[in-house]
């Protein structure tokens, strides 16, 4: 069988930052084609998955196209690239530092992608890479202990809602912390117990746990030391702490931090290959129904920067995907 053949634009859209107050500053332009090195794969875009990383570095993203996460197909390989890639659907989380998946095409490490299953849809796939990897990452600083209580906190998120589920299909007993309006989807995802900020203050005097991921910020996870056990973990998502939040040799913690940007810049390829690994491992959970996926929001290309905006101003559930 000879390989798919595709026909690749001299040039594309894409939305690129220029500077400003606001992501209603990208302008869209065209972008050339440049030759793929080794290692490098060209994926055109069905699907692009925001997430509040990509508003947060647009002022270090100059001159350049932002955007983490994407789903699309293969459409051109570069040197030492195995051709079984060639035409393949996939989905991808990109190296902030290169141009990224607000574009009709992205340029890629072929290491980063992930191959979706036939049952999952571009949206789907798009909306899956930085959260439900960052949560898989989380879950992994923490050695598996069937029955230690586990706090997730900041866990109405796209982050959250990966880990729930990661923690309670590893043993954990689950407790969230989130606004109310999340409780409901929590528990059905599996948290055992729903609390709030006022509720969790009210129980910190009489309940422990083995571990607390803090997806909210590293003040807020400093202050939720204090409900760890002896030998506990703290895993900071949103920046670590500052400073080791106890005395030396009183709770003796193990302190962890988290960012999938880490691999993009210093991770191996044995890394990179259990990531994703791991990634297919999930979508085909999606696909069978025993991972769940987010509510989906679809929206066309040209309202990206407007989505983006409204993904920094947050007053609504669900997960924006843009659709090419």
């Amino acid at each position: 069988m000879s390989d798919p053949v595709f026909s690749i634009p001299a040039d594309w859209r894409g939305w690129v930052w220029h500077g400003g107050h606001s992501p209603l500053d990208l302008q869209e332009r065209y972008l050339s084609a440049t030759p793929l090195q080794a290692g490098e794969i060209l994926v055109q875009n069905a699907a692009i998955g925001l997430n509040p990383v990509d508003w947060k570095v647009l002022s270090t993203q100059l001159e350049q196209v932002p955007g983490v996460d994407g789903a699309g197909t293969v459409v051109a390989i570069g040197p030492e690239v195995e051709k079984s890639l060639l035409g393949k659907r996939v989905a991808y989380h990109q190296n902030l530092q290169r141009n990224g998946s607000f574009a009709e095409y992205t340029v890629l490490a072929a290491q980063v992608v992930m191959r979706i299953p036939d049952d999952i849809d571009f949206a789907t796939a798009a909306a899956f890479p930085c959260p439900a990897l960052t949560a898989w990452q989380a879950i992994e600083k923490i050695p598996a202990q069937p029955g230690a209580p586990l706090l997730i906190a900041g866990a109405g998120g796209s982050v959250g809602h990966y880990l729930v589920q990661l923690a309670q299909a590893r043993g954990f007993e689950v407790t969230t912390l989130s606004s109310e309006r999340h409780g409901s989807r929590l528990h059905a995802l599996g948290a055992k117990r729903c609390l709030n900020d006022s509720q969790l203050t009210t129980e910190a005097a009489h309940r422990r746990y083995f571990a607390v991921i803090d997806a909210v910020g590293p003040e807020h996870a400093a202050q939720l030391a204090d409900t760890l056990l002896a030998n506990g973990h703290l895993v900071c998502i949103q920046g670590r702490v500052a400073e080791w939040p106890c005395a030396a040799f009183g709770r003796a913690l193990s302190l962890h931090e988290v960012a999938l940007g880490a691999l993009h810049q210093t991770g191996n390829a044995q890394q990179w290959h259990a990531l994703t690994q791991q990634g297919e491992r999930m979508l085909a959970q999606i696909a069978s129904g025993s991972l769940q996926s987010e509510l989906l929001l679809h929206f066309p290309y040209d309202q990206l920067p407007a989505q983006l905006r409204a993904l920094q101003h947050r007053n609504f559930s669900g997960k924006q995907v843009i659709l090419l």
